[in-house]
């Protein structure tokens, strides 16, 4: 193992704090406190998969939120591509969303 091999858990960390600055235009919250982020999969060759939601499937974002997240993602040194993939499979929910997110929300 060579000392250029990054930690996939540390890039994983560094991509949730990417996804961290990505909010929802209708929720003045980040799309990781929401609950949006299902899964974030990264291989030994740094292609990143990240399995998300969306709030509703007629979401005012489907389009450009995907992408948004793509593009931040691939922004980082060590991805080499990043690829979202779009699941209504469980379908959000409120309980999905973090303590900190419902907070900020005044329902708790």
């Amino acid at each position: 193992m060579s000392n250029t091999t990054i930690d996939t858990a540390e890039l994983g960390e560094k991509i949730v704090n990417v996804l961290k600055t990505i909010y929802d235009p209708e929720i003045p919250v980040d799309i990781y406190e929401l609950g949006l982020i299902y899964d974030v999969f990264v291989n030994e060759d740094y292609d990143v998969k990240i399995l998300m939601t969306l709030t509703t499937p007629n979401c005012p974002v489907a389009e450009t939120l995907p992408l948004e997240v793509e593009e931040k993602v691939k922004s980082l040194d060590a991805v080499k591509s990043a690829e979202v993939e779009i699941t209504f499979d469980p379908p959000w929910t409120q309980e999905l969303m973090s303590e900190e997110a419902k907070l900020e929300l005044g329902m708790l």
